[in-house]
């Protein structure tokens, strides 16, 4: 049943219209007030389709009316149909401008306030039927940004195992140096949001190991300056493989560089972005003695800073085919010379302070379990 609220201060109006639009539609129910702050009051916590107002009333206005549910978020939509005596070309104008649907002049003539509220009804249909779809529509769309950011967060699972893989053996490290680092990251005070893009980046710290030969990675004993210096190169493997472009296509061909005009309006994904960083500086230091670009103290990217330090942890304390896994005290013990020197001092001050729920994550991904 529509819901049509009916506003004027001459009681006769009020009671001349509701009978002309019962005669026509039994099914329209009416709402009259004689003013318009009842009327507003009573559209704050009730439900209408269409008002009907009159324009000059005393206290609060019908114009003051429509700006008001124009103004309010739940009324800006409502079909708003003006009443008025007045022969005032500009007020009537004004009341168009700040929103009024129709305007009506009195006296009025049934088979015209009847045409009035019948199309002010349809507009609301219309409106209604088209948030209902904007409703399905951001739903299906929620839904499948959802299921793009599991695909995304699937794939850099994927990616950070398959470096694992190349090297250790071992795909719970890479989910432990990412529950560390998102640890840290919290506990430095950084935004939640900033923390769990930090959990789908940190894994990727090591994916330029993809490109360092079989040679050197199985390598069972002590690698050579050479080789240490070619081992040393998957950072910037790293930082290069996840370097944000977009593609250029050549007929069925792609070329992954891309000029700087190319990468004008490209926004690279904030994850793959930050993964960048982490696989670019985690084995920067402190003190300036890091690879690749010796870079010094907060020169190195927090997110670096902060994966170096959970990748240390998490190397020391697991077990691997030519060591044997320190217990969180010796690692510590290990880690203490480094403050200052690899690692930066305040995100050391919170690893030591979160020890209790780091070694609580640590047995949860425990490989003995």
């Amino acid at each position: 049943m529509a819901q049509i609220v009916m506003v004027d201060d001459e009681p006769y109006m009020l009671e001349a219209s509701a009978r002309i639009l019962r005669q026509q539609n039994r099914e329209w129910e009416t709402r009259p007030f004689d003013n318009g702050r009842e009327a507003w009051e009573h559209l704050q916590s009730h439900s209408a389709d269409v008002v009907l107002t009159d324009l000059r009333m005393p206290g609060m206005s019908g114009m003051e009316l429509v700006r008001r549910l124009r103004d309010h978020e739940d009324t800006h939509d409502l079909p708003i149909v003006v009443l008025t005596g007045s022969k005032d070309i500009e007020e009537k104008g004004q009341a168009l401008d700040i929103g009024a649907t129709d305007l009506l002049s009195k006296p009025i003539h049934p088979v015209d306030l009847f045409a009035r509220i019948r199309n002010a009804l349809r507009l609301k249909g219309y409106q209604d039927q088209l948030k209902s779809r904007n409703s399905v529509l951001e739903h299906v769309v929620h839904e499948r940004t959802l299921e793009l950011q599991a695909s995304r967060r699937e794939i850099i699972w994927r990616l950070s195992r398959a470096a694992e893989f190349r090297d250790e053996n071992t795909g719970l490290h890479v989910i432990r140096v990412a529950e560390y680092s998102r640890l840290l990251a919290l506990n430095l005070g950084q935004s939640s949001e900033f923390a769990e893009t930090l959990f789908l980046a940190a894994p990727l710290h090591d994916v330029g190991k993809i490109g360092i030969s079989d040679l050197i990675l199985f390598k069972r004993g002590p690698l050579t300056e050479s080789e240490r210096e070619i081992m040393k190169t998957h950072c910037k493997i790293g930082e290069q493989i996840l370097h944000a472009s977009p593609p250029k296509q050549h007929g069925n061909q792609y070329d992954s560089s891309a000029s700087t005009d190319e990468l004008q309006g490209f926004e690279p994904d904030p994850v793959l972005r930050m993964a960048q960083q982490v696989a670019a500086a985690h084995h920067e230091r402190w003190d300036g003695t890091g690879y690749p670009r010796g870079l010094v103290g907060a020169e190195i990217p927090l997110v670096g800073r902060i994966v170096a330090v959970a990748d240390v942890y998490d190397a020391l304390t697991s077990e691997r085919p030519y060591k044997r896994a320190c217990t969180t005290e010796a690692a510590v013990e290990i880690m203490k010379p480094e403050c200052g020197r690899h690692f930066d001092p305040d995100i050391f001050a919170i690893f030591l302070a979160s020890l209790p729920e780091i070694e609580r994550l640590r047995s949860s991904y425990s490989e003995t379990c």
